[in-house]
């Protein structure tokens, strides 16, 4: 059975039924604080195995784990200004304790950096304890965002960063390149979520840093971001006295960078890119339940179905598959639905005449085909349906992507684009430096869209004039629409 809502007409809606209504039952939203959301079994379940994939990722780079406190005293973020100017508005703070009033006010973290980087300035003495690499995850931040929706945009949330430092500032770009390699390797390769890996403009970058690159992803015509690096030269390590002395016993400053892998981003590329009209459809490594096994009963419970089931359920679990073998007493067509829902790969069908046959029916959740295959091929037909599916929804994603992007010259062409096309619009800008924020500004009030940024890792070379202002373009920018 399908959603009520379709995907193709309705977004929003489907959106919404998918994530916390009838569907998958991702998210409870009757917590009593608005953008504070109750985060299910399932989808916990889902986020804690792409969250280790990347704690393999940057453990495996050299980066240790660490926890931090979730308070911070006022004084910490007071130190960057740019910071405090950047993150003032969004912070919670915390006055009371014990029912006295604080001689100090404290704040929730919105982010690591005033919280982490005074630690830095006391544990890094020398330049042999460089590169400094570490990185905290399953936390919590808090913001006080004006607009909320799951998985999209929250109050508190889960959160991921690696804060890192180096002796130069070569060292340090070097790791923003393995940054979006992180991200490469984890969300497209691992979780078929393809993106652009752009660096955004002056106006735009992290509060107090030199540079920041986003990993734009499209949902429903606008733009997801999944993860942020960020360049902070020595501007953090100047603010909060992170400093190491050289091999020529000199005194120097850290060069640093933080990586911010949104989780709650990608949770909402997984729900909206590779979701359909029928519920999820999740990618084999991240799916709570691999394989779901469904015995087909035609009058009363076979005993030989049943047994065939179990064991298919043992066996497999052996293997080291999540399985589940469905016994309840719904019908087979209310199981295919429920686990359609949920997105689980892989179904099994079991029947009488599969097990006098020697015989299962494989079902593989993105096309829906039934197959039968001989019992003995099902190893080999796992591994195939696993990889099949990865490949399949991983095209697609990329394919909606590339068609995404259009071309514009003219501000009344990327306006249109916007309004009927949407997605990404690729343009001649005169500056990404602040002396191109007055035509970001007016971008942003006349067409509600905004300026992703450049192109990472690739010159693109500008031809024609600004779409705004008129003056010869300096860069070739991707304009959109954002979550």
């Amino acid at each position: 059975m399908a959603l009520k809502n379709k995907k193709e007409k309705n977004f929003s809606e489907w959106y919404t039924e998918l994530v916390s209504e009838a569907g998958a039952n991702l998210a409870d939203i009757r917590y009593g604080i608005q953008g504070a959301i109750v985060e299910t079994p399932w989808a916990v379940k889902i986020m804690r195995a792409y969250e280790a994939m990347l704690e393999k990722e940057v453990e495996a780079d050299g980066h240790e784990p660490m926890l931090f406190p979730t308070i911070v005293p006022e004084a910490y973020i007071k130190k960057e200004k740019e910071h405090v100017k950047g993150f003032a508005p969004e912070l919670y703070w915390v006055t009371e304790g014990g029912g006295k009033k604080l001689d100090e006010k404290m704040y929730l973290r919105p982010t690591g950096e005033s919280q982490i980087f005074p630690m830095y300035s006391i544990w890094i003495r020398s330049w042999n304890q460089l590169p400094f690499k570490r990185y905290q995850s399953r936390i919590s931040v808090f913001r006080f965002e004006s607009t909320t929706r799951p998985f999209l945009r929250g109050r508190e949330f889960n959160f991921f960063e690696c804060h890192d430092v180096f002796a130069t500032h070569e060292e340090a770009l070097k790791q923003i390149e393995r940054d979006m390699i992180y991200t490469e390797n984890v969300a497209h390769k691992k979780l078929g979520l393809p993106f652009m890996f752009v660096r955004r403009p002056q106006w735009d970058k992290f509060a107090g840093g030199v540079d920041t690159y986003g990993a734009e992803t499209i949902v429903d015509g606008k733009v997801n971001t999944i993860a942020s690096t960020h360049d902070f030269g020595q501007n953090f390590a100047k603010a909060y006295d992170i400093i190491f002395t050289d091999q020529h016993e000199k005194k120097q400053f850290g060069w640093q960078t933080t990586l911010g892998p949104g989780l709650i981003r990608i949770m909402a590329g997984l729900i909206g890119i590779h979701g359909d009209n029928y519920g999820l459809v999740l990618p084999f490594e991240i799916a709570p339940v691999q394989i779901v096994i469904i015995p087909i009963i035609f009058e009363k419970k076979s005993a030989d179905v049943d047994k065939k089931c179990k064991q298919l359920e043992k066996e497999l679990k052996e293997q080291g598959y999540r399985v589940k073998y469905d016994d309840s007493d719904n019908t087979a067509g209310w199981k295919y639905n429920e686990w359609e829902m949920k997105g689980v790969p892989i179904r099994i069908e079991v029947g009488p005449r599969e097990v006098k046959e020697n015989k299962l029916t494989l079902v593989r959740r993105d096309v829906k085909q039934k197959e039968i295959i001989s019992e003995k091929d099902l190893d080999k037909k796992i591994e195939e349906h696993a990889d099949a599916l990865l490949k399949n929804i991983t095209k697609k994603a990329e394919t909606e992507l590339k068609n995404s992007i259009n071309e514009a010259k003219t501000f009344a062409d990327a306006k249109k684009i916007l309004e009927t096309k949407r997605g990404i619009v690729r343009a001649p800008w005169c500056s990404i430096d602040f002396d191109g924020q007055k035509c970001a500004d007016k971008l942003q009030e006349e067409a509600s869209a905004k300026v992703r940024g450049t192109l990472f890792g690739k010159e693109e070379k500008a031809s024609g004039k600004c779409i705004m202002c008129g003056k010869p373009a300096k860069h070739v920018v991707y304009i959109a629409k954002s979550y």
